[in-house]
Parts: structure tokens; C-alpha cells; sequence
């Protein structure tokens, strides 16, 4: 048995070295991602028949494009029929230095049409494969379900590859056992395996550069990475923090923060829910200290201020009416400074529906032009609310870096207090929830006023302590006249409680967030910017770029590498966050309450169908309730549909789009709040079931000749199976059956069995009996795939 998989195992590997299809937008990513890392971008072929002309490439490196078109051809083993289509050298920025590559693409064509492409990156100083993808295009293609080639086969494809391509790094690799992993089992054979291999350097994996192998299903390598960097030096450490010490140090970093987030695929109208947010932290591995992280982005790098704008409202949010073209232009007018010569050159209105509050939202949107003796000296623009007139955005720029006037330097803390002031005067029903991120006085420090021409500010919402983290309003001011030259004020219109709600404790959440995450001692890059001699922040780096002050080649950077333990999450097959409330984990997608750890059904080991019913398990089609499933119980209408909607698409629960349907329900049995409503009305919207006298029955028994029919429809030959003359259905039990064509058509496919020579039409389907028979219909959709006849 071992020597026969051994032989598998050798076949799938030499049939991997000949390069296997891959979707067109896999192989354009691999494309771009190396378009952006490169100083130049390939060039576009002049027309489809066009080959590359063999001319010499003005490029002086130890590996000339003719010999890194051979090494591609040896290491891809790329078919003779595949030419070199176009070829772009590039120049990767390292840690300590910089890497050259040729980046070739070679094509397939046949009678002028693209049948294929192979994107290849060679190290142009010693030869090494950097990368390879690919796309055929070959309709006749089909995966087998379920699959031929697991993940664990997967993994010695790819390490036997890597063994042969990259030899000199597989002393110095570990398989990462969580990266790409899909924790759900697959419901089709279209399934890709991502392996990962982590660089370790002194026994410590660095997890940002590694070796990355794609494998189909068939056992074909489809992509290779080889993401690494010589040029960084790691630091030598004696000691450490223990596992232990380092836990003790992370909890004791840890702070929970109360946030409001909107769960964004919801029954319903959507609405705000209040959670205990708890970002990834890092420490040093041998003091202990916090590192600084890098997830907050830079307009919102700074202190938070303890305090809001104002303890109480200095206003009341405006009342809805209409707004005409000309009050919203006053608006911006009396609310911003604009030049005497300022001429409104465009505007439009625009309604749209917002699906999440169930509201119209209106918007005026409004420019300028500036002029002075006939010529453009610079532009406004603004966004008005077409209901309240509240101005929403407001933007002014002069060309060559005029102003209307003033030379002073507006200093700092002058300049918080008239941001401050802003909000005051746009948005005074709200100053009670809105907190200054104070920004760090060092990013200004020693710069003069054409070097630092605006200063930047933004206010967090928080409503009874907790962030609102979807509303963002930012303030721009000029630092020589103390004006504001851009002005953001992006709210929601969610409804908020009164009162704070009772919440869990910190301590409590800590504790539920330590579950979600694991310890992962790593090294990480962590970049060190200068600019006229003074070392800056990256957050003001970011800020001088966007904003055009500087550009990027003027600030010097340097990288170094530290050892840190930091928290990462753990393995889990969805998005969740913490209810702030309960204590419980919901699906950030969705809303609705899961679990870190999924129950386990102890009532289906050794049964006929346990595989089966795993997987209806696993993507929640089939409930369990005190660590059963109920294989032999009859399964119920509402249960079929559900398994029957997540067959078709691939396991992905259906997302009805639009605030009318997402409230008004077809069926009077089946109310928006049911745990079936969006299978249900997903099933009637692809025609899998029909509306008939307005009652589904989700609790209702479900006969064989109910799910045949069923089944023949999501196969798309219901029409088909309704000529029944056309089927041999020598049944004992013909006469019985209803649907004659359905079950000639299952039974045929081995969908559905006969028992001793009878269909039984009327007899109750079970749970197990319901699993295999969807099992078998996913194997049977696969085969069914069709390829387009070539005329």
C-alpha cells in the first residue's frame, strides 16, 4: 500500500513539473504584485501576434535575458511551443541593499488565439527562481470532487519541488502548519492548496520571508514564491523571555478597546454593535517592553485626547428639509473661507438608497475655479448634505503653493484650538463625542512654514466611551494663515441607546481575547526614517508623502530587525469579534453568535455516513445540540434547502442585497428574523423552489420524491425530467412516484438508491440519508461540467 502511494506520489510530482492551469486573475496578480515591487513596469506587447525580437538588452548583471529565458525554460520546464513574449529587468528594494530580476512572460498562442501564459521572475545577479505563475486556457478542464490530491500530498509535492528549485534554503525553511490552511472541507474540486514555508534564522522563524507553493487539486504546481532577504541583519540574543514571562507581559499590555462595529451581511435593517476590540500587540522578547504597532494608520496616529471637544452639544443637529443648489453653496460659503474670486464651475445632486439604515441619503456636490488675470490660480470643492445642508467635505488648493495672504507661522497648539473650533461650528450636536488625536508635536519640530505647510488633525467619535470606528472627520490647516484647507466629516446615521449598556468586565474580555490569540515568538523589520538629519516617525513620513511636502527619495531609511513576542490569531474559520455585552463571539460578517471552538457531534462516529455528515456540520447546515446531530432523524424542509443553497455556492452563505428584500419575506411561514430566510428566499430567487400558496413549512418532512425533484432542478434538468416518457423507470414502485423523470435521473446518477428494486416515493428522507445524497449531487456536478464545442 505505501509503495503504491509512493508511485502516486511520483506521478502527481513529474506531472507537476509540467506547469498546470491557473485562473486568469491569479496569474494578473502575480503579474502586478511584481509591477509594484519593480521600478518599471513590463511592456505591453505591440499586437497579439507579436513575438519578442531578439535585441540586446542594455542591462549590465551577471545574468543576461538570454540566459534567464534558459534558466526559466529549466526550471518551469516551459514547453517549446511557449515564446518569450516580452521581458522587463527591475530593481527590488532590500533591507541592506538591492536586488536585480528579469521578469518574463511567454505565451502560448495557436492560430492567433491565447491558449496560455507563463510569467517567470529570475534573480539577475546569481539565477534564482524568484516566482513563476501561470494560466491555460483549457475548458475541458474539470476537477474531480471529492479531491484527488489532499493537502498533506499537497505538502510533499511541494517540498520535493522546492528541494530541486531551491536547494540552497532547505536547510533553512519550516512548514508553516496554519498558513493557507481551509478549515472547512471543500464543496467543489476547484480547490488550490497554499503551502508555506518560513525562513528560520537561529531557530526562530521569521515569518515574513518564506517560500510559498501553490497545488491543485490534480497534484500540478500552479505558483512559486521565494520571498527572502539576505541583506538583514539579525540580532545575536543570549537570553529571553520565557513562553510563560512573555503571556504575563502580553496580559498585562493588553486593553481592550469598547468599539462599535456594523456587521455588514445582516438580516434586516443593519444597526451598530457594541464589542471589546483587542488589536495584536508585540513586546520585546528580552525586556518585555511594548513595541509600538503598526496597524493604526497614520491620519489617525497620535494621543487621543481624554476629553471631548466639549462636555456638553454647543448646538442641535440640523432638521431635514430640501436643499436647493444655491443654499448649499451659501453653506460652504458661510461655513469656509473662499476668495472673492471664486466661481462655482460645476455641480450635481445625487439620491442614493442606503441599504444599511433604510434611509435616502441626498448630496450636493460643488466646485470651484480661482482666477486672476485670466488665469487658473487654484480650486474648491465641497460636499453638502441634501437634506440638512450640513457641509460634509470641503477642499481648497493653490496651484504653486499661493495663498491669499499672511506669512506667519501658525504654531501647533494655535492651530488645535482653531481645528477644535471647526468642529465646534460644523458639528456642535456632536462635540460632546468627538475626541482630538493629538498629533506628536516632533513631526513638526524645527520645520519652517514652506516646509511644513498644513497641520493635520482628526477626532474620533466615541459614543459613551466606545469608538465609533466606521465615522472619520479630519481637519486640515493652513500653518502661514491659520484657514482650513480640507475639511472631512464622514458620519453614519445609526441610532445609538441613550444609556451606556451593562458590559462585561476588562478582565473578562482579556481572558476571552487570550483564547482568540496565540503567542508566536518572530523576528520583524522595523524601519527607522531620517529627513534633513533628524530622524521622524513613520506616521509623519506618511503624512509628507501623501500630502506632496516631500517626496520619497528625500528621507533616508534604514531597517533593522528585532525579536518580539507578539499575539496572533488563532486558526478559526470565520471573522468574529466580542460582544460587549454577553461575553459571547458573533461573525463580524453577520452578526450572529458562534464560537471559537465548533460543537462536535459524538453521535455519528463509525456511522455509514460520518463523512458526509461532518460536512453539513462543518458549514452548519445540520444544527447540534448537546453533542448530537441525529443522524437517523427525518431532516426537515427548512434543513434541505439550507444544505441545498450552500451546495451551489460553495459554502458561502447567500447575501440578499437591497433593504426591501431584505425585509419583506415571500413566504408567510418563513418571517426575516428565521435562520432560514436567507436560504429560503435565495432558493425561490433562483427558481429551486416555487412560491406556491405562500406557505414553505421549514419544519416539515421532507419525502424521496420531494428531494429527487429537488435535486434535478439544482442540476438544471428539471425541464428535462418533466418528458418522462423518454426515461426507462422499470420501478417496483413506479406507479408511485411523481416525479418519474427526477428519480429516473437521480437514481441513474447514483445521487439516490433503490432498496430492493423500489424508489419509495413517499418515505422520509433522514439527516444521514439527506447528507450523502448532497455529497453525491456535488460529486455528480462535477462530472456533469460541459466543455464549449470547438467549431
Amino acid at each position: 500500500m505505501k509503495k503504491n502511494n509512493r508511485t502516486k506520489l511520483a506521478v502527481m510530482l513529474s506531472a507537476a513539473m509540467l506547469i498546470s492551469a491557473v485562473p486568469t486573475s491569479a496569474f494578473a496578480e502575480s503579474v502586478n504584485k511584481s509591477a509594484r515591487m519593480s521600478e518599471a513596469a513590463p511592456p505591453a506587447p505591440s499586437s497579439e501576434g507579436d513575438v519578442m525580437k531578439e535585441i540586446e538588452a542594455p542591462v549590465d548583471v551577471a545574468v543576461t535575458k538570454e540566459k534567464a529565458e534558459a534558466l526559466a525554460r529549466k526550471y518551469v520546464s516551459i514547453p517549446k511551443e511557449y515564446a518569450l513574449q516580452g521581458a522587463h529587468f527591475s530593481m527590488d528594494m532590500l533591507a541592506g541593499g538591492k536586488r536585480n530580476a528579469w521578469g518574463l512572460e511567454f505565451v502560448k498562442k495557436i492560430n492567433g488565439k491565447h491558449m496560455g501564459s507563463i510569467y517567470v521572475r529570475i534573480h539577475a545577479d546569481n539565477g534564482q527562481l524568484l516566482e513563476f505563475n501561470s494560466y491555460t486556457d483549457n475548458p475541458a478542464a474539470k476537477p474531480t470532487y471529492p479531491l484527488k490530491v489532499e493537502r498533506d500530498d499537497a505538502q510533499q509535492i511541494a517540498f520535493q519541488f522546492i528541494s530541486t528549485i531551491a536547494a540552497d534554503y532547505k536547510a533553512n525553511i519550516q512548514y508553516n502548519l496554519d498558513y493557507g490552511v481551509q478549515l472547512l472541507p471543500p464543496l467543489t474540486g476547484e480547490v488550490r492548496h497554499l503551502l508555506r514555508y518560513d525562513r528560520i534564522v537561529n531557530g526562530i522563524p521569521y515569518v515574513d520571508n518564506y517560500i510559498e507553493v501553490q497545488v491543485d487539486s490534480e497534484g500540478h504546481i500552479t505558483s512559486y514564491s521565494l520571498q527572502w532577504d539576505n541583506t538583514i541583519t539579525f540580532p545575536k540574543v543570549d537570553t529571553k523571555l520565557t513562553p510563560e514571562q512573555a503571556n504575563a507581559k502580553l496580559r498585562a499590555a493588553a486593553t481592550p478597546q469598547l468599539t462599535y462595529i456594523v456587521p455588514y451581511n445582516v438580516q434586516g435593517k443593519r444597526k451598530p454593535l457594541l464589542s471589546y476590540e483587542l488589536q495584536p500587540i508585540a513586546i520585546d522578547a528580552v525586556t518585555g517592553e511594548q513595541k509600538e504597532g503598526s496597524n493604526d494608520l497614520y491620519f489617525r496616529a497620535g494621543t487621543v485626547s481624554e476629553t471631548p471637544v466639549t462636555e456638553k452639544p454647543v448646538g442641535e443637529e440640523p432638521k431635514a428639509g430640501t436643499v436647493t443648489e444655491k443654499q448649499a453653496a451659501e453653506a460652504v460659503k458661510a461655513a469656509f473661507k473662499l476668495p472673492a474670486e471664486a466661481e462655482l464651475s460645476g455641480s450635481s445632486y445625487n439620491e442614493q438608497n442606503n441599504e444599511g439604515t433604510g434611509t435616502t441619503d441626498a448630496y450636493w456636490h460643488l466646485n470651484w475655479t480661482m482666477k486672476k488675470d485670466g488665469k487658473e490660480t487654484g480650486s474648491a470643492n465641497a460636499s453638502v448634505d441634501g437634506r440638512t445642508g450640513a457641509v460634509r467635505s470641503f477642499y481648497i488648493y493653490y496651484f504653486n503653493g499661493q495663498t491669499q495672504a499672511g506669512s506667519k507661522t501658525i504654531s501647533l497648539e494655535q492651530a488645535s484650538v482653531l481645528a477644535a473650533d471647526a468642529v465646534k461650528k460644523h458639528l456642535p450636536w456632536l462635540t460632546h463625542q468627538l475626541y482630538m488625536v493629538k498629533p506628536d508635536p516632533e513631526q513638526y519640530k524645527g520645520l519652517s512654514a514652506e516646509e511644513n505647510r498644513s497641520y493635520y488633525f482628526n477626532f474620533m467619535h466615541k459614543v459613551h466611551g466606545a469608538i465609533v470606528e466606521y465615522d472619520n472627520i479630519s481637519v486640515a490647516i493652513d500653518s502661514r494663515t491659520g484657514e482650513i484647507t480640507n475639511y472631512e466629516a464622514y458620519l453614519s446615521n445609526f441610532a445609538y441607546p441613550d444609556k451606556a449598556p451593562t458590559i462585561i468586565a476588562k478582565d473578562k474580555a482579556v481572558d476571552n481575547w487570550l483564547n482568540y490569540y496565540q503567542t508566536q515568538l518572530t523576528y520583524r523589520l522595523v524601519q527607522q526614517f531620517t529627513w534633513n538629519g533628524q530622524p521622524i516617525p513613520i506616521e509623519k513620513y506618511k503624512v509628507m508623502v501623501a500630502s506632496g511636502e516631500v517626496q520619497g527619495n528625500e528621507v533616508k531609511a534604514t531597517t533593522e530587525a528585532e525579536l518580539v513576542y507578539r499575539l496572533v490569531p488563532r486558526l478559526i474559520d470565520e471573522s468574529v469579534f466580542l460582544d460587549a455585552e454577553s461575553g459571547g463571539w458573533r461573525n463580524r460578517e453577520t452578526g450572529e453568535a458562534t464560537q471559537l471552538e465548533k460543537p462536535k457531534a459524538l453521535d455519528i462516529e463509525g456511522h455509514w455516513a460520518q463523512r458526509q455528515l461532518e460536512l453539513m456540520v462543518a458549514y452548519k447546515a445540520l444544527d447540534v445540540k448537546d453533542g448530537k446531530v441525529r443522524p437517523n432523524e427525518a431532516v426537515t424542509r427548512g434543513e434541505l434547502i439550507k444544505m441545498l443553497v450552500l451546495a451551489r455556492n460553495s459554502g458561502r452563505p447567500p447575501g440578499l442585497y437591497g433593504s426591501e428584500s431584505m425585509e419583506k419575506a415571500s413566504f408567510n411561514d418563513v418571517a426575516a428574523d428565521s435562520s432560514y430566510f436567507l436560504y429560503v428566499e435565495s432558493a425561490l430567487e433562483q427558481n429551486l423552489i416555487d412560491l406556491g400558496d405562500g406557505s414553505f413549512n421549514p419544519d416539515g418532512k421532507v419525502s424521496r420524491d420531494e428531494m429527487a425533484e429537488l435535486i434535478v432542478r439544482a442540476l438544471g434538468y428539471n425541464a428535462l425530467a418533466n418528458y418522462d416518457h423518454i426515461f426507462k423507470t422499470v420501478y417496483k414502485d413506479s406507479a408511485q412516484i411523481e416525479n418519474k423523470g427526477q428519480a429516473a435521473i437521480v437514481v441513474g446518477l447514483k445521487i439516490m438508491s433503490l432498496s430492493d428494486g423500489k424508489f419509495l416515493p413517499k418515505k422520509q428522507v433522514t439527516r444521514a440519508e439527506a447528507s450523502v445524497a448532497f455529497f453525491r449531487y456535488l460529486q455528480s456536478r462535477a462530472e456533469l461540467q460541459e466543455a464549449p464545442i470547438r467549431m
